[in-house]
């Protein structure tokens, strides 16, 4: 298997179509029970992912054998119900969730000074659907997720037809850098930027820091601009919780400014703290410490 995430989605438009139809016509319950079914097919047949993921369950987490098995069923269907709750919050199911947070005033103060702002997040939780609450409550022109990959522009196209306008929108990285440029700007107009620093392309420029008891690749990028930036920095991560809660929470950033390593090591330290709560929402499905083939 590979040893770093390659970037790729799986999925086709029928199969969006499909499940979807189910969601909008028979209710959120009956997507999440259909999605038992499509999980089972996953835990049954996706031998790499399950591998990388038994390993972040055994070898980082400490489980048993038997406990770390069940929990890669549970780690797909918790990532299908995420990825069921960001279609129903952008549909028509907005109303039916309840959201709270835990660090919020620290989001306050940074649009309070409308200078901009950097979040720096990762493939935790549903992050995704955090600007559908922050509309709510805040007046922001735009906010922009930094991505290194296009999605699938036939099943992008498609989502885009089907949920709400928001004001998430993506800057793509770009070889010749000028992504930078589209960062500079949002900062200047007092925006917020997001980045997910746990994840990274094959043949791109990392760190490399203790996570979980062992040592780990990070991405350099987010990093080092967030240190080169003259803008507050924030972990946020935002969480499914019972039934149909979402749960905010915001960290300042205290590393001082050009040093991005120290930057990391507070990363994932947050990283650490949230997934002692919740253990089944990291969705990195891909041999992260480069070391499950070797267990």
């Amino acid at each position: 298997m590979a040893t770093e995430w390659e970037g790729k989605s799986k999925g086709t438009v029928l199969g969006y179509k499909l499940y979807i139809f189910f969601l909008t016509t028979f209710g959120i319950g009956t997507a999440y029970f259909i999605l038992r079914f499509v999980v089972f097919y996953y835990f049954l047949f996706s031998i790499n992912s399950s591998r990388a993921i038994y390993y972040y369950f055994k070898r980082r987490l400490k489980y048993s054998t038997s406990k770390s098995i069940a929990s890669i069923y549970k780690s797909y269907y918790m990532l299908g119900r995420v990825l069921t709750d960001r279609v129903a919050i952008s549909t028509n199911f907005r109303d039916k969730y309840n959201y709270t947070h835990d660090g919020i005033e620290h989001i306050d103060h940074l649009l309070q000074q409308n200078k901009g702002g950097i979040l720096i997040s990762g493939h935790i939780g549903n992050f995704e659907v955090s600007h559908y609450f922050l509309e709510n409550r805040y007046s922001i022109s735009k906010i922009f997720m930094v991505t290194t990959h296009a999605e699938h522009e036939n099943i992008k196209e498609y989502m885009d037809g089907i949920v709400a306008k928001s004001s998430m929108e993506f800057i793509v990285v770009q070889e010749d850098m000028s992504h930078i440029f589209e960062i500079h700007s949002v900062l200047d107009q007092g925006g917020l930027v997001v980045f997910t620093g746990d994840r990274y392309l094959p043949g791109s420029k990392t760190l490399k820091q203790e996570f979980l008891g062992t040592e780990a690749d990070f991405p350099l990028g987010p990093f080092l601009l967030a240190t080169r930036l003259k803008v507050p920095v924030l972990f946020v991560y935002v969480m499914k919780g019972p039934n149909k809660e979402y749960h905010l929470f915001a960290k300042k950033a205290v590393a001082k400014a050009r040093d991005p390593l120290a930057l990391l090591k507070e990363f994932t330290q947050s990283m650490e703290w949230i997934l002692k709560k919740y253990p089944l929402q990291w969705f990195n499905y891909f041999d992260f410490w480069k070391d499950s083939l070797k267990k």
